[in-house]
């Protein structure tokens, strides 16, 4: 028989978003239920930024191993154990998944319905047998890898990150179709961990970075003995006895090229989930990209807000996250919250990570003309040069006024020291800000200050300023 329920919030689905909207509408007094059909805690925790971190870590502790000979510390080849490498992936998850699990929801208040979510109506939600009619609804479906039509596909076992962390044995020689982020930090966890790796890309790896920063990380990649071909365009693949194959053209030849491998990863981006949502229904625009919203994440039906991936935004966990809280100001307290991505950071978790948040040096000069470009480089940091981490570099972009459009940094704890750039961006901060900030000696944070001082050396060490300090001193 079913059972009718009247809420103030409806979520759908369960990934990092919808849990953040759906914790804290609960803890504000407001009835609240979450729909999640498959796992508590979505791609993140599940299928995406978790693994794949766990993944890299793995592989980052393999080649520290393998380069420690330099720090007077015995160097050889590390034993990989894959059945141990994938043993801390899901450990991992398991550490970190009772913070997302249906126990702790519904501790908080939150009433937990696992079962998929369609509208049948613009006011309702229908999940397994139960009727939801809310106040307001969010969808936080997500998304999923995009599986491009590529002949032969269909006939093969071919991995996606729903797939790459669950075999026994690590592959012996992975080919990678793409080279986004996702495809490149795979690339090089698994060479790390003793695999032949290819990476194959239709136009260029990492296209949403500054290339010149993309170049450092290019060259370590290719140090790192990972096969990487860009501008190819690919033609089949196949099943072989040992593995697979892949038949492709390379940039400006006709001539048909094959490569063989053991396994497959198809890393060519992602999907907004919004099929089988009923959103014709609700009335909700939406798209293969996504669903359409404002500026306040609103969907044509003003009642339903869309947030995430399944709003076709930027797709990072830290977005939906963002998002949550701009829909709780809407939906809770009627505030009028907008979204502003100006100061969105993005990392790839590479060695070296790349970190960028706002503009690279061509979008600004699109958009601004007349722009300085900062930059310091890590091998002139002490600490960088205390630690064998010296290859990488600042590169902030900025108005001959000192306002700063965007920084790229790539190198050792590129995603952490982005953050001192991302607060002074989201604050309206000048390049000054960050030159007279004091950083604690020696550390990698000095790069930033030193790369937002340098802004200042041309008039500092000028002939100006030497004429003055002469002037200065004949009054004693």
């Amino acid at each position: 028989m079913a059972k009718n329920l009247e809420v103030d919030i409806c979520v759908i689905g369960g990934g990092s978003g919808g849990l953040s909207v759906a914790a804290g509408a609960s803890q504000m007094g407001a009835s609240t239920v979450l729909i999640e059909k498959a796992k508590m805690g979505g791609d993140c925790l599940n299928t995406g930024c978790v693994p794949s971190k766990a993944m890299l870590a793995a592989a980052h502790a393999a080649q520290a191993h393998r380069h420690s000979g330099p720090f007077g510390v015995g160097a050889a080849e590390p034993k990989i154990d894959g059945k141990g490498v994938y043993g801390h992936i899901h450990s991992v998850i398991a550490a970190i998944a009772p913070n997302d699990s249906v126990e702790r929801f519904e501790g908080l208040g939150v009433k937990v319905i696992q079962e998929h979510g369609r509208f049948t109506g613009p006011g309702e939600v229908e999940a397994g047998d139960t009727r939801i009619s809310a106040r307001r609804f969010v969808i936080a479906t997500g998304s999923s890898p995009f599986v491009p039509p590529i002949k032969g596909l269909d006939g093969i076992d071919y991995f996606t990150n729903e797939s790459i962390f669950e075999p026994k044995d690590l592959p012996s020689h992975l080919i990678v179709i793409g080279g986004g982020p996702i495809g490149i930090e795979m690339a090089q966890a698994h060479a790390h961990l003793g695999a032949k790796v290819t990476v194959l890309e239709m136009f260029s790896i990492m296209p949403k970075d500054d290339p010149e920063l993309v170049d450092v990380v290019r060259r370590q990649l290719d140090e790192d003995g990972i096969d990487i071909l860009e501008g190819i365009k690919i033609e089949s693949v196949a099943k072989t006895a040992t593995g697979v194959s892949v038949s492709l053209n390379e940039a400006g030849g006709d001539a048909m090229r094959t490569i063989e491998g053991s396994h497959i990863l198809i890393a060519t981006g992602r999907v907004a989930n919004v099929d089988g949502l009923g959103l014709d229904k609700a009335g909700i625009r939406f798209s293969p990209k996504g669903i359409e919203v404002d500026q306040r994440l609103r969907t044509s039906n003003k009642r339903i807000f869309a947030i995430g991936d399944a709003a076709g935004s930027l797709q990072f966990t830290h977005v939906a996250g963002y998002h949550a809280g701009v829909v709780i100001k809407n939906a809770l307290f009627r505030w009028p919250a907008k979204v502003d991505l100006g100061a969105v950071p993005w990392v790839t978790y590479t060695s070296p990570e790349l970190a960028q948040v706002g503009m690279t040096e061509t979008e600004a000069k699109k958009s601004h003309g007349d722009i300085r470009i900062l930059r310091w480089p890590y091998h002139e940091n002490d600490r960088a040069q205390a630690e064998g981490l010296t290859d990488g570099m600042v590169k902030a972009v900025v108005t001959p006024k000192g306002k700063i459009l965007g920084c790229g940094i790539v190198g050792a704890s590129a995603g952490e020291l982005i953050q001192t750039w991302v607060l002074a961006m989201s604050q309206k901060m000048k390049i000054g800000a960050m030159a007279q900030m004091i950083a604690p000696y020696p550390t990698l944070g000095e790069v930033s200050k030193r790369a937002a001082g340098s802004f200042y050396t041309a008039s500092l060490f000028s002939n100006r300023t030497r004429k003055i300090v002469k002037f200065l001193s004949r009054f004693g």
